[in-house]
């Protein structure tokens, strides 16, 4: 995976005289590559370091001037006493490690662990180099992206580009680093503006072709319209990755410009259709078929005006599809277009289209990050060639032969099993069950390529041979790749995805129809619906040898009311099939099934999917259907990372059809690092994600305690359901005037500690917001708390936050919980403690299956009722936490009245972030924010200065009055927070495990 834009790289002069200086001491270095092939790497290492660092990059040796050296051999690490085998300076700090390897290493895989655990130890290192002498790998900071150079084989301009990511010059501007972030930009940038020139031209084609051809109905055009743009996708890329001619697009306007009989620029379009098809001569276009471009009447017979196809075209044709358009921007375009054809196609029934409810988020759709894909693919197909290698070749590093001409017993078995491996290669299967536009296939490819790649160099090394044995592109398309969707636009453009990936100039493109199939995963019955699918018939090949030893991707997102609403029928007979579809199941639980009932014995499947199947009820079935047949190899808990831009928690799961193991990998992921570790299922019924001190004090404290439920001295409720939620919204009022019949409303945003922020922050409810939502208690479904005193808890918080409601004037809405208690003491009781850290501790453990992104704690009636809960009978006990809940109550109200009294002064309808935390500012950044929020300009520096000194009393005063409130309310929490550790008697390093938790 390249980390820079080559467009970005062109945009970047380097001095020319001093790159011809250093390209004639490359051609040194060419002129050794025989003596370098050969030679040892501790008997190379320093003169490496000469050739390429000193002489073509501009670095200085130590052993060149100890005195003024900016890279040094054999440095030890910050923290153990390991050397590297070289390092990169920048005054004085480390900033970049050299881990070198001779000629017989041709797999530089290995070596990424050494050189990262060098680059770990030193503090400011930003920049890893490997090399074998040839093949240079260069990475900033992390393992997954690197760029890589063939140093016996580079042209001039990849000389250019080594020399500008490499050279000492552009290490000390921090080139690399800039460079990576612009590409980052770029790759955004490029995708928003190619998609929006492509939905243009594509939504013009269509209404052309509709206008031109009216006796062929609209929804075929449209499936038509999108035919022709996959071919002018094809041949977008094709001229500028050297597939076809340059400028293709500009060739046919030309010829059509020449055109003396009246022939249409679609009739030329045509004739290059078929040249691409066919192969022609006279247009220099190779022979590519593969089915993109087989002849279709319905499609040669439309009608399409000139303009559309020469001017529109051609826009698109401007972009670089070679520097600037890499197919994993494709990738987004394509999954983005998925949902203009709904549209359209929306457009075409008459029927309301919704983005934010289109049937692909409809049907649970959403394209999966590169670094997702990734992951998965490295720890299931990666893992079993790492198993399949080390069986054949051990674990010690694979080098060359001694001498090729001459093998050894030994090496003639290694070659031999070269080719047991290439063999091995070609005869996995791999499946997405839910391709969509073939993210995960692309991966998988992405990483077959690599490893065919590797072990031919192997062999050639062995046959002493200088060309490739074989067409590694095509035998992966032939062999190993298999997708299903019930899209059959996806279908058809994760077909493209892989010709684009793959496709060379006269090689035909590979027959994807038998391997990427459209239809319905989950049902088999075309009685059901129109598209089922049968895998033993559609996959002979595959289920005569017993399965697939891959399934890997994103199964759709679909919950049990969306599928009740829109899939009724589908619904009951999924149902019916699957073991595992029992209670409010959602969609992704049947494909769970589904991938490990297609899976051969020992073998794996990985789906990112959401956490919920690590609790829900309804999760239950499919937890012991795979604890009792299967093994869980790892959790990776990607809940608090915003991986789509939809309310989704997700996971990893990875799971071999072997027997249980006890231990189970359990990952997450920290400022792109990734974290883990080994634990065991304590409830075989809830895969929750703790460690094992954690749920130790756990455990204790639940042996110990009674949850809250059965606690008859409380109750708790639901606030409202969804219906009800929905229904009072259209009774709200905006309204600080209030009767004796209305009820104050609040919701999760203005839920705190004790306190509700209900006039003070404003509550958006059900897209609208309100600064006094009020509603009339006539309008309020009757429920026994309504009135009473009670606490409302937030329903999505980073910690528990309890508000207590001792006059019962307010109503919680949806997404809140309600607790009532019989006496006020009692509230006020058990608020003190449910505010407490020990309990938010007990929570995140008993619930760590349901963290939501960034943290997010899911509140509710069932999870709140499981809290373990001393009884405290006696007044004693009880009166030093009523004492406290009086005092917090009492601070967070005065802490709310002076920090309300300052807003007011503002005179500001609304406040910035920065304004309401006026005490976190300094008296210059306060001035600053708050003109800029009036839009007041001074005429000069007088002018400034007289206003800081009319503000500055006020503002001095009253932020060091919250800052005294707001430390006695902290220093409150900590003497709540030990009376609650006393309370269920914790020892002190147990309550260290919580605080540092």
């Amino acid at each position: 995976m390249s980390m820079f834009q080559n467009a970005v790289l062109k945009t970047i002069s380097q001095d020319e005289k001093l790159i011809a200086q250093r390209w004639a001491n490359y051609q040194r270095f060419k002129d050794k590559i025989d003596f370098v092939r050969d030679v040892k790497e501790e008997k190379y290492q320093e003169g490496f370091f000469k050739d390429i660092f000193e002489n073509c990059l501009g670095y200085t040796l130590d052993t060149t001037d100890p005195q003024n050296f900016n890279l040094e051999r054999e440095k030890k690490n910050e923290t153990d006493g390991k050397k590297a085998d070289g390092v990169i300076y920048l005054k004085g700090e480390v900033v970049g490690i050299v881990e070198l390897k001779d000629q017989k290493t041709k797999n530089l895989d290995p070596t990424e662990a050494q050189a990262f655990n060098y680059h770990n130890s030193h503090t400011n290192s930003k920049y890893i180099i490997i090399s074998n002498f040839d093949e240079l790998r260069f990475y900033i900071d992390k393992k997954t992206a690197y760029e890589k150079f063939s140093l016996f084989y580079l042209s001039y301009e990849e000389f250019k580009k080594l020399h500008l990511l490499l050279s000492f010059e552009s290490i000390q501007e921090a080139t690399p680093l800039k460079l990576k972030e612009k590409s980052a930009n770029f790759e955004a940038q490029i995708s928003k503006e190619l998609y929006k020139d492509f939905s243009t031209f594509r939504n013009h084609l269509f209404e052309n072709i509709v206008k031109n051809n009216q006796q062929i109905d609209k929804s075929t055009l449209l499936r038509l319209t999108q035919k022709l743009c996959d071919r002018i996708i094809f041949i977008l890329f094709a001229e500028d990755r050297g597939l076809l001619n340059p400028n293709t697009i500009q060739e046919i306007r030309e010829r059509h410009k020449q055109d003396i009989f009246g022939n249409s620029i679609y009739q030329y379009y045509k004739i290059y259709f078929d040249a691409i098809n066919e192969g022609n001569e006279k247009l220099q276009i190779p022979r590519y078929n593969g089915g993109l471009f087989a002849k279709d009447e319905a499609l040669d017979s439309l009608v399409i005006d000139d303009e559309v196809l020469s001017t529109k075209a051609q826009k698109l044709s401007d972009y670089d599809f070679e520097s600037e358009v890499g197919v994993n921007i494709l990738g987004h375009i394509f999954e983005q277009s998925l949902t203009d054809l709904e549209e359209l196609q929306a457009n075409i029934d008459n029927t309301d289209f919704d983005k934010s409810k289109s049937k692909r988020k409809k049907d649970g759709v959403f394209y999966t990050p590169e670094y997702i894909t990734k992951y998965i693919v490295q720890n299931t197909l990666g893992k079993l060639c790492d198993e399949k290698k080390l069986a054949l070749f051990g674990s010690g590093t694979l080098v060359s032969p001694l001498n090729p001409k001459k093998l050894t017993k030994d090496e003639k078995q290694t070659l031999k099993n070269l080719y047991a491996y290439r063999e091995y290669l070609l005869s996995l299967k791999i499946l997405d069950p839910a391709c969509g536009s073939g993210a995960f296939l692309n991966q998988a490819l992405e990483f077959l390529i690599k490893e065919h790649n590797d072990l031919d160099i192997l062999r050639r090394a062995y046959e002493n041979e200088l060309l490739s044995l074989y067409d590694i592109e095509t035998n992966i398309l032939e062999h190993n790749l298999y997708g299903v969707d019930i899209n059959e636009d996806a279908v058809e453009i994760a077909k493209l995805s892989l010709w684009l990936r793959t496709a060379q100039r006269g090689r035909t493109l590979t027959n994807l129809n038998d391997k990427i199939k459209c239809g319905n995963s989950l049902i088999d019955d075309i009685n059901i619906v129109s598209n089922a699918f049968v895998w033993e018939e559609e996959f002979k090949e595959v289920f005569e040898n017993g399965g697939f030893d891959i399934v890997i991707g994103n199964p759709p997102y679909v919950d049990s009311e969306s599928m009740t609403k829109s899939y009724q029928t589908e619904r009951i007979f999924i149902a019916k099939s699957y073991l595992t579809a029992v209670g409010n199941w959602d969609i992704f639980i049947p494909f769970v099934e589904l991938g490990l009932q297609k899976l051969k014995d020992g073998q794996f499947l990985s789906f990112i999917i959401p956490n919920k199947i690590l609790s829900a009820k309804y999760g239950t079935t499919i937890r012991d259907f795979v604890n009792k047949n299967y093994s869980i190899i790892e959790i990776f808990d990607l809940s608090v990372n915003n991986v789509f831009e939809i309310d989704v928690y997700p996971i990893i799961l990875t799971i071999q059809k072997i027997s249980q193991k006890e231990k189970i990998k359990i990952s997450f992921q920290k400022n792109e690092e990734i974290f883990s570790r080994y634990i065991q299922f304590q409830n075989e019924n809830n895969w929750a994600l703790y460690n094992d001190l954690n749920y130790e004090l756990f455990s204790k404290i639940s042996k110990k305690f009674e949850p809250l439920i059965l606690n008859k001295s409380y109750n708790l409720y639901s606030s409202a359901s969804v219906s009800e939620a929905y229904e009072i919204k259209e009774f709200i009022q905006d309204n600080k005037n209030l009767s004796d019949n209305d009820l104050k409303l609040i919701n999760t945003g203005t839920i705190d500690p004790y306190i509700t922020t209900w006039g003070i922050s404003p509550m958006t409810y059900i897209k609208d917001t309100y600064k006094y939502p009020i509603v009339n208690i006539s309008h309020v479904k009757d429920k026994e708390w309504t009135k009473q005193p009670k606490i409302a808890f937030a329903g999505m918080a980073l910690r528990i936050e309890a508000f207590i409601d001792t006059k019962g004037e307010f109503l919680p809405l949806k997404s809140t919980t309600v607790l009532t208690a019989k006496t006020e003491k009692c509230l006020k009781l058990i608020c003190c403690i449910l505010n407490s850290k020990l309990i938010t501790f007990i929570f995140r453990i008993s619930n760590s299956a349901n963290t939501m992104a960034g943290g997010y704690l899911n509140v509710n009636q069932d999870n709140l009722g499981n809290i373990p809960l001393p009884k405290l009978e006696h007044l004693e006990q009880q009166e030093p936490f009523i004492q406290k809940a009086d005092l917090m109550l009492e601070l967070n109200k005065k802490l709310q009245t002076t920090k309300q009294n300052f807003h007011n002064e503002l005179g500001l309808e609304k406040l910035s972030n920065k304004l309401q935390k006026f005490e976190e500012l300094g008296l210059d950044e306060f001035v600053k924010e708050y003109t800029k929020a009036k839009k007041i300009k001074f005429a000069d520096k007088l002018a400034e200065r007289n206003f800081k000194n009319e503000w500055l009393a006020l503002f001095e005063n009253d932020k060091k009055e919250v800052l005294e409130i707001q430390n006695k309310i902290n220093q409150t929490d900590k003497e709540i927070d030990i009376m609650v550790y006393e309370l269920y008697e914790l020892s002190d390093e147990e309550i260290g495990v919580v605080e540092n938790t």
